[in-house]
C-alpha cells in the first residue's frame, strides 16, 4: 500500500544507520513491526498480577487417566 507520510528525516537516517536495513521502506516496515511487538509485550506484562494464583493447586492431581 502506498501512503504519503511526513517523516522526520534525521530520525529516518538514524533508523537506517542502526537498523541495518538497505531501504527506507524496509526500515519503516521493521520499525512498525518492532513497535507492534513492543506494545504487545507491554500489554502482556500488564496481565501479571491480574490473575489469582492458587498456591495449593496441583496440576498432576487434576489429571485423570482413562
Amino acid at each position: 500500500m502506498s501512503t504519503n507520510v511526513a517523516i522526520d528525516e534525521g530520525l529516518l537516517a538514524k533508523a537506517l544507520e542502526v537498523g541495518g536495513e538497505k531501504t527506507r521502506e524496509a526500515t519503516v516496515n521493521k520499525a512498525l513491526r518492532e513497535f507492534v511487538a513492543h506494545r504487545e509485550q507491554r500489554n502482556l506484562l500488564e496481565l501479571f498480577g491480574a490473575l489469582d494464583w492458587d498456591e495449593d493447586f496441583d496440576c498432576k492431581r487434576e489429571r485423570t487417566r482413562s
